[in-house]
């Protein structure tokens, strides 16, 4: 088995960047994103890019950092309010975007990563989203065909993993990587703690390795949040 582990972001994806090339990017707004490796395909300057990801970070951090290098040409996503450029750059045609249900575009990775090429959803029918689509009827009910997606590179980002690319993911921070670890032609995994194989408790790995042929320690995570709402701290006997 070749060595899969990288002690750099940009080791880690030596070889696999190409311009115009389609990068599955894990996340959900700024919680389980690969920090390090999205930095390091802007150092790159890798561009023409189609980027598939829940969202396009914020101004000025995840994705977003793509978005103001100018890398990013097209995006496949379900949720894009947070990100001033991204608006700017699509309303006036510098940004290309195919817009997904939420649960439409997870399943279309996973169909992707499961060597499905396409499926029938009820989600959409009716809408702009099944515009220029197949429409079915199924038992009494009509329903709008969806591809499923691959990408040439797949970057997530877990918790823990080992030198086989086994892969555990915290919480929350799991959402899209898990599938899209599956659905990359390759895929590169950063994590934040890189331990010795066997290490995992073999029934609670979530990706196994065999999905994964890179993966580094990332020696910064940030990990901020996107958005923090907080309310005044109750003063003793306030609320008597």
């Amino acid at each position: 088995m070749a060595q899969k582990v990288r002690t750099e972001a940009v080791e880690a994806l030596a070889g696999v960047l190409f311009d115009g090339m389609t990068i599955m990017a894990g996340g959900f707004g700024l919680c389980g994103i690969p920090e390090n490796l999205i930095a390091a395909i802007r150092e790159a300057g890798t561009k023409d890019l189609t980027v598939v990801s829940n969202n396009c970070g914020v101004d000025g951090f995840g994705l977003g950092l793509l978005l103001e290098s100018g890398q990013i040409k097209k995006m496949i996503s379900s949720y894009v309010g947070e990100n001033k450029l991204f608006e700017q750059l699509y309303l006036s045609g510098q940004l290309e975007l195919e817009f997904n249900p939420q649960g439409t575009l997870a399943e279309r990775i996973r169909a992707g990563g499961a060597g499905i090429p396409a499926f029938f959803t009820r989600t959409g029918v009716g809408t702009l989203v099944a515009e220029g689509k197949e429409v079915r009827e199924f038992d009494g009910e009509m329903y709008v065909m969806e591809r499923g997606l691959v990408a040439d590179l797949s970057i997530v980002k877990a918790q823990k993993g080992d030198a086989e690319g086994n892969l555990v993911y915290r919480k929350t921070a799991r959402n899209f990587n898990p599938m899209m670890a599956t659905a990359g032609k390759v895929c590169v995994a950063e994590v934040e703690e890189l331990v010795e194989v066997g290490a995992l408790d073999k029934d609670n790995i979530h990706t196994p390795g065999i999905y994964v042929d890179r993966i580094l320690k990332g020696p910064v995570f940030e990990k901020r949040i996107e958005r923090v709402t907080t309310r005044a701290r109750e003063t003793a006997g306030s609320a008597a």
